[in-house]
């Protein structure tokens, strides 16, 4: 069985998945993930809404070491492979961190299209595996899940 990191962040399983974040009623701020108060005005008028699936490559790195805690992976530090880390811009809504299918930096580039997916990241104490969300370059077809 899997089961998303955090059902509150995406709309997984859905056929159109999409990262789930927050904009303010009264300032129009958009956050991700969602929270209760904005963190521009301070008002509790946060509320939910979908973000793009697409957007554009603005900063990576590779993640070269093995995360420390609360990382919910299965590698050790034997079994680390290093993964690709990115600052995406999600249409003209907002930036979010995460996660990227490639971690060559040599094959990434400023600007570069990249879409939302999901990937396998560990597997929970229930023996669930543990899914996240991703950024991967719009050239790569298909969900790697």
């Amino acid at each position: 069985m899997q089961r998303i990191i955090d059902p509150a962040i995406s709309t997984w399983p859905e056929d159109d998945f999409r990262l789930v974040g927050g904009s303010c009623a009264d300032c129009g701020a958009t956050v991700f993930p969602i929270q209760d108060l904005c963190p521009r005005c301070s008002r509790a008028s946060v509320e939910k809404i979908t973000l793009p699936s697409t957007g554009t490559l603005v900063a990576w790195t590779p993640q070269g070491f093995l995360p420390g805690a609360p990382y919910l992976g299965d590698e050790t530090s034997k079994t680390f492979v290093p993964f690709g880390v990115g600052l995406v811009q999600l249409g003209d809504v907002i930036r979010v961190e995460g996660r990227l299918t490639e971690n060559d930096p040599e094959k990434l580039e400023f600007g570069m299209p990249v879409t939302l997916t999901a990937v396998p990241l560990g597997t929970d104490p229930e023996g669930n595996q543990v899914i996240t969300f991703a950024f991967r370059p719009a050239a790569a077809a298909g969900v790697l899940i």
